[in-house]
């Protein structure tokens, strides 16, 4: 018969975290890749929308300057030209600069999911490169003047028009490309007023200056886009995050209802195991003792002392089971009161010294007597004993030796120790034998069986007193328990309970 893993188990109830994951990238994957599909540009929609938001805010911000660099440029030109017709190009770049300002203003207006992202881009292309037409217009005002530092002029402001443009269409390469061409055509038509050398070498600068900011343009869109794709990649590690916080709290109402639903279960359950389990108790003493006369055959004797020792075994295991779930809920309560260490421990072992004298193993015993008194739980303080001690002579073979130690730790409190000279637990085990009903593998083979509760339940009261436990153990070399409880436990080193005092009355005489 195969074996049901935690794994099948989880396989059945749905897709493991893993698989959940990998899940999640494949739809993230397919829908970036349709998304890519249904763009012009190659990229996905939001990737798409968020350029030209960048676009339009840069448009909005540049109005200003724009507007004061065209005046400024009109205001130079009547040194030699008319200023009739300076006034007319600054009026046409004031007004395309204004329409493109307005057409930016609309688009963060409008609501994303309904804007066609095609047609946008389309204005924008057209928008940049009508504007820059209305900055090239200025070569129009060279027909009448022959000064060569108005050439210099014009010339200088078209290199500072094309670096605007670029850097401002960055985040829509075509529309950097549409603005710059009627720039760097209005340049080399420079070379019509003039061929001489010099004029051919500024030409030749202006235009490669142009050029290098169309490349500083395309260094600035890459660097956009990778920026949006971290961003991105960022928001969908924080959607994962709460997630996967959401499934964690869900897991964790889960777990919650589970651990009452297993405590309502057992409070019920133990009711109703306990009652017939006393009756079987009850009747297989009286019938294992003859109370009522002697059994006509010797077997029904033996099977009595079965059942009755079969009840018991089942009576400590509901007893366990109960203790480490309480434990385990936190609703394990502790009776605290001042105690001896060393007078608990001698008394468990006084009654586990018949189970150990019948393997014929001998206790060493090496108390300090001196321990002053401990504030704990008696039963608690008492199932922690016993349960160590059950453990060692349990695993330990016959004629062997169980080491009991009591005595101060170096922080001012007080430990047990137990050790056995049984044959030990490997290292890679000790994980599972501190599990619940986790038992190692050579302990199995070599000693009585038992629930594998023992040592979970030390643990747990142990937890409850804010003490600790260490177990160490090698194999064929026994294994050593100790159980150590805070000095603050120690009564010697509680603070002393103050007491409110009254000052005693005097009485005033009348004068």
């Amino acid at each position: 018969m195969s074996e049901v893993t935690a794994e099948m188990v989880q396989r059945g109830r749905g897709p493991t975290a893993e698989e959940a994951a990998r899940r999640r990238k494949v739809a993230r994957d397919v829908r970036s890749a349709r998304e890519r599909l249904t763009s012009s540009i190659g990229l996905e929609r939001a990737f798409d929308y968020e350029l030209l938001r960048v676009y339009a805010q840069y448009r909005i911000g540049a109005f200003l300057p724009l507007v004061v660099l065209a005046c400024c440029i009109a205001a130079a030109s009547v040194f030699w030209a008319p200023a009739l017709m300076g006034g007319a190009w600054c009026a046409g770049v004031l007004l395309v600069v204004g329409a493109n300002t307005a057409l930016s203003r609309s688009f963060l207006q409008q609501d994303p999911d309904a804007l066609s992202l095609r047609a946008s881009r389309r204005r924008v292309i057209v928008g940049e490169m009508v504007q820059s037409v209305a900055w090239a217009l200025l070569v129009l005002m060279l027909v009448q003047v022959e000064a060569a530092n108005a050439r210099t002029f014009v010339m200088f402001v078209l290199v500072i028009v094309a670096a605007v443009t670029t850097m401002l269409a960055a985040t829509v390469p075509l529309a950097a490309y549409a603005g710059l061409l009627p720039l760097c055509a209005a340049t080399g038509a420079l070379l019509c007023l003039s061929l001489e050398a010099e004029s051919v070498l500024l030409v030749g600068m202006a235009v490669c200056a142009q050029l290098f900011f169309l490349f500083l343009s395309n260094h600035l869109h890459a660097s956009t886009v990778a920026a949006l794709q971290s961003r991105a990649e960022k928001d969908a590690i924080f959607g994962e995050l709460e997630q996967a916080k959401a499934n964690s709290d869900e897991a964790r109402r889960r777990a919650e209802e589970a651990n009452l639903a297993k405590s309502r279960f057992l409070a019920t359950m133990s009711h109703e195991l306990r009652t017939p389990l006393n009756a079987i108790l009850g009747f297989s003493e009286v019938m294992k003792n003859e109370v009522f006369g002697p059994h006509a055959s010797a077997s029904y004797q033996e099977y009595s002392t079965d059942i009755h020792d079969s009840g018991l075994h089942l009576l400590n295991l509901i007893n366990e089971i109960l203790d480490l779930s309480r434990i385990e809920a936190g609703r394990y309560e502790l009776n605290e009161e001042a105690l001896q260490l060393a007078y608990v421990v001698e008394e468990g072992r006084h009654m586990m010294g018949l189970r150990a004298r019948a393997k014929n193993q001998t206790f060493r015993e090496l108390i300090d007597p001196t321990l002053p008194r401990l504030w704990a739980d008696e039963r608690a303080l008492r199932q922690i004993v016993l349960n160590i001690l059950s453990n060692a002579i349990k695993f330990t073979p016959p004629g062997g030796e169980i080491t009991i130690k009591v005595g101060w730790t170096s922080s001012g409190g007080q430990y047990v120790s137990v050790k056995d000279t049984g044959p030990g637990i490997p290292e890679d085990e000790i994980p599972t034998v501190m599990s619940s009903f986790g038992r190692g593998s050579l302990a199995i083979k070599t000693a009585e069986q038992g629930s594998g509760l023992g040592l979970p339940i030390v643990k747990g009261l142990v937890d409850l007193h804010g003490g600790g436990f260490q177990l160490k153990s090698r194999p064929r070399e026994g294994t050593e328990v100790i159980v150590t409880f805070p000095a603050s436990r120690v009564m010697d080193a509680l603070p002393p309970v103050a007491e409110e005092s009254h000052a005693p009355v005097r009485p005033v005489r009348a004068a």
